[in-house]
């Protein structure tokens, strides 16, 4: 399925059940929302996925085995496990 950005280029998809898991470049992305999403087969935004911090963006991100469950990392240094039906942070912790 073709994905269109929201704002920026995409540098990640990630094909799941439900869609397409999208991780758009942060630069240049509103600061106000999450560069990280799932668009459904119709297109249409399913979930955003919620940040640690309101003044970071996601850079990288992984399914995890599990199949519920999927982790990501942040400019900021976080580290985030997120529900895969939700978008809704699971837990985080910060590394330096």
């Amino acid at each position: 399925m073709s994905v269109a950005p929201l704002y920026t280029t995409i540098d990640k998809t990630i094909q799941v059940n439900a869609g397409t898991i999208v991780l758009e470049n942060s630069h240049g992305f509103p600061r106000n929302e999450t560069n990280l999403y799932l668009v459904g087969q119709d297109g249409k935004i399913i979930w955003r996925a919620e940040k640690p911090d309101p003044n970071t963006f996601f850079t990288r991100v992984k399914l995890n085995e599990d199949g519920d469950t999927f982790s990501a990392y942040t400019l900021n240094s976080h580290a985030c496990e997120l529900d895969l039906r939700t978008g809704k942070l699971i837990s985080f912790t910060s590394f330096r």
